[in-house]
């Protein structure tokens, strides 16, 4: 949502004068909920209402007299356009933290407010480290300042929530209560505060439609050791649900009071996603706190053949969509008629002929020539150029599928050359799809992490001297979230690997305000046989996602015969997995990459 300077300005100057009435000296605005969602519903959008900013990650901190916005790298071009720098300062997040800025900009003694629903302990105590010897006081408000100003903010929502099938699921809600009471008794914890909503849902089987792009309820849940489960969601959004086991529904404000009521015992908590609010409730009890990771992560990415088997499907008509997509672009895309806008709108086009499609998994990137080289560019009517020879167009995008017998969450990136490349796109194109299958053919023992595995993807990049800025590969979930927490492919990827995890493979190379590449499928790690030496399961990596890559930007002299016999393999795949969706004249371009 974003705001033309006269309202930023004026917001300000309001939110300024709310800061003195409640006695503060400055206040640090995240932008995330209660929650800590990726994805915020329309009421927590504070962040960008007050500062106009839109980007998915960022911090504001506001003074009396100063102010700044901060998020990372990925938003450097988007901060310099939206933000009225003759009212914020903007800043690197990567270089420079909220504390480092307050110790530099804050007056000795100044009192600084923080909304405790929107920070995590972990996030607090960093904070805290930062401004460790400044005389500053963080102080905790009951209220909001934005809320106190923002007059028509929209209500918190209110959309019902829809059971998500067991026969998809392949397991209960009573199976997945009975596993982690079994943990709870082995860590020996009376209850289990499960605050993350994709948790939530999955534990419940359970989806919602609260926030953008991801089939999401927001709620809280609080399991009891002998299996009873407080669900903090609001009785009228769960009206139509039923369960068979023992679930109390409450009004998702409620948790404050059954916290502050709950008989004291051993709580199981995950301090890097519950907030500092509800945390505080539990140690001004002083409850026996035990501060582990939510048991739901490792489990919830760890798919069950059931739900390996939907998202096989999902893909399958992604795939369909993509290969019309990418038909018509190679037929329409050099016309010199079509934008950055109007290629989103077109996928989004194809996948709506599906009527399994409910919507997309994130918002779409289409970059072309030097946007695609903004990792995480967004196109806007300001920023979205017209697609003309000779370039290169990045499209990342994915979808959001569901019906009776299958569901499924896609995320697939190609890049396209529109006209003729040149030699150094080409090298580079085949420099980054040597990583990407490089990762696609590996096989690797039980415990690997995807720092290991990190290495595959950069190797060919690493020997020219290029390499890319962001992680290779990041977990998915099955009609969740697009980005999932547990095992990544990343330098930082220390979750191992187990079968049924579904993670991205998508190397890529930026040459700054030329041309982006990435080459992304999703991939499910399955097992292997055994290894002749160890005795050991090995893992590897089924590819999900149907899509065929660009021949004209390939150099096959710089791959090897494994990875060309690779790739025949993939193309014949892609191929023989579509042809029964496609009519003929989509069942002849699809050969013909084949050819």
């Amino acid at each position: 949502m974003p705001q033309n300077l006269m309202n930023t300005q004026a917001r300000l100057e309001t939110f300024r004068q709310k800061l003195g009435d409640m006695g503060l000296d400055g206040f640090i605005l995240p932008r995330t909920d209660e929650f800590q969602s990726e994805f915020l519903p329309a009421c927590s959008e504070h962040f960008s209402w007050l500062t106009g900013f839109t980007g998915s990650a960022g911090l504001a901190v506001i003074l009396m007299d100063k102010a700044v916005v901060m998020s990372d790298g990925r938003y450097t071009i988007q901060l310099a356009a939206q933000i009225d720098q003759n009212l914020f300062d903007t800043m690197n997040s990567t270089e420079i933290s909220a504390g480092e800025w307050l110790r530099e900009h804050a007056d000795t003694g100044a009192k600084i407010g923080y909304d405790p629903w929107l920070y995590t302990q972990a996030q607090f105590k960093k904070l805290k480290e930062d401004l460790k010897g400044k005389d500053i006081e963080l102080l905790a408000v009951d209220e909001n300042p934005v809320g106190g100003i923002w007059k028509d903010r929209p209500v918190f929502p209110q959309e019902s929530v829809t059971h998500f099938p067991d026969k998809i699921a392949g397991r209960t809600d009573k199976d997945k209560i009975a596993f982690l009471t079994e943990k709870m008794q082995e860590k020996g914890v009376e209850y289990l505060l499960i605050s993350k909503p994709d948790s939530v849902c999955w534990l419940l089987n359970v989806r919602g439609k609260d926030v953008p792009f991801t089939p999401m309820v927001l709620s809280y849940a609080l399991v009891h050791k002998n299996g009873k489960v407080d669900w903090f969601v609001g009785k009228n959004k769960a009206s139509v649900c039923s369960f068979d086991t023992d679930i109390t529904i409450y009004d998702k404000d409620d948790i404050i009071q059954v916290l502050s009521d709950l008989k004291h015992g051993k709580i199981w908590l995950d301090e890097k996603a519950v907030s500092v609010k509800l945390l505080n409730i539990l140690e001004d009890q002083d409850f026996d706190i035990m501060r582990e990771d939510d048991p739901c992560i490792l489990e919830k990415a760890k798919k069950t053949k059931a739900e390996q088997e939907a998202m096989r499907q999902a893909h399958i008509r992604d795939g369909v969509a993509l290969v019309k997509f990418l038909k018509w672009l190679e037929e329409h895309g050099a016309s010199g008629q079509e934008t950055e806008l109007s290629i989103e709108e077109k996928l989004e086009s194809f996948r709506k002929e599906d009527p399994a499609y409910k919507g997309a998994s994130f918002s779409t990137i289409a970059g072309f020539a030097g946007n695609g080289a903004i990792i995480h560019y967004r196109a806007s009517e300001a920023t979205s150029k017209v697609i003309e020879s000779d370039g290169l167009l990045l499209v990342d995008s994915g979808g959001q599928y569901f019906c009776d017998d299958f569901a499924g969450t896609t995320d697939v990136t190609r890049t396209i050359v529109i006209g003729q490349p040149t030699e150094e796109m080409v090298r580079h194109y085949t420099l980054v799809l040597k990583g990407h299958i490089a990762v696609s053919m590996a096989k690797f023992p039980y415990r690997t992490t995807g720092a290991q595995i990190d290495t595959l993807a950069r190797l060919a990049l690493w020997q020219e001297g290029l390499d890319y800025t962001h992680g290779t590969g990041h977990g998915v979930g099955c009609y969740l979230g697009v980005h999932e927490d547990a095992a990544s492919i990343s330098p930082k990827g220390i979750v191992p690997f187990e079968a049924g995890m579904i993670i991205s493979n998508e190397p890529g190379y930026y040459k700054k305000d030329t041309y982006g590449i990435r080459i992304e499928n999703l991939v499910l790690v399955r097992e292997e046989g055994v290894s002749s030496d160890t005795g050991k399961a090995m893992l590897g990596f089924e590819t999900l996602t149907y899509a065929p890559y660009q021949k004209e930007l390939i150099d096959f002299d710089l791959l090897t015969r494994e990875e060309k016999d690779w790739l025949v393999a993939y193309t014949k795949k892609v191929f023989e997995t579509l042809e029964p969706f496609l009519d003929d004249d989509h069942k002849v371009w699809l050969k013909s990459f084949i050819d």
